[in-house]
């Protein structure tokens, strides 16, 4: 059986997930799609509606004065989920280091739009959405993220984290069917989610 070309760039990308440096994991036997006990899917699917707002805020950035990279911004988010992490009893230090690889993925999306904008002019966006109503967008899934990942804790450090974080990008894909950008951008989104 052939696997479909964006399938198959969506396996390559989510067994990345799947390998600590310098070693080889055996993914478990996987559960079917859909299934209920995953505690990491919230996190990916948290982290995929996260990534989507890139799009939005490229497109309000894009022709304007306004960076990529605004590390004022970003030391406000996590200082934010730094704060909402030791408000319900998670570690901050790590909720900052996964949202770190957030705020990256993002800019990852935005960099490859621009590109693509440059290129293709006509596929330049025409209308700018309104950065403010954006950002609180974004702060409400930063707020649920935080929980998702104060949740799955447990989750987080067994080792089948890197094997059920795949899985669950594996069935991100086959439910929103992200292009490439997207789904490597979604990976990087997740470098930090498993202990080990």
């Amino acid at each position: 059986m052939r696997i479909p070309t964006p399938l198959r760039a969506t396996l390559i990308a989510a067994s990345a997930l799947l390998a600590l440096p310098g070693t080889a994991v055996a993914a478990p036997m996987a559960p079917p799609l859909h299934h209920q006990a995953w505690p990491l899917q919230p996190v990916a699917a948290l982290s995929a509606e996260r990534l989507a707002t890139a799009d939005l805020v490229a497109a309000a950035k894009w022709g304007t004065d306004s960076p990529i990279d605004d590390p004022a911004r970003e030391q406000q988010v996590l200082d934010s989920v730094a704060a909402q992490a030791q408000q319900i009893g998670a570690d901050p230090d790590e909720v900052r280091r996964i949202f770190r690889d957030q705020i990256e993925a993002n800019k990852v999306v935005q960099r490859g739009l621009y590109a693509e904008w440059t290129a293709h002019p006509d596929r330049a966006p025409t209308t700018k959405p309104d950065l403010n109503v954006v950002r609180q967008t974004i702060n409400r899934i930063n707020t649920d993220l935080v929980r998702a990942v104060a949740d799955s804790t447990p989750a987080r450090t067994a080792p089948t984290c890197r094997p059920e974080l795949a899985l669950a990008v594996v069935e991100i894909h086959h439910e929103k069917h992200p292009d490439l950008l997207h789904t490597g951008a979604l990976v990087r989104s997740l470098a930090s989610v498993c202990r080990n």
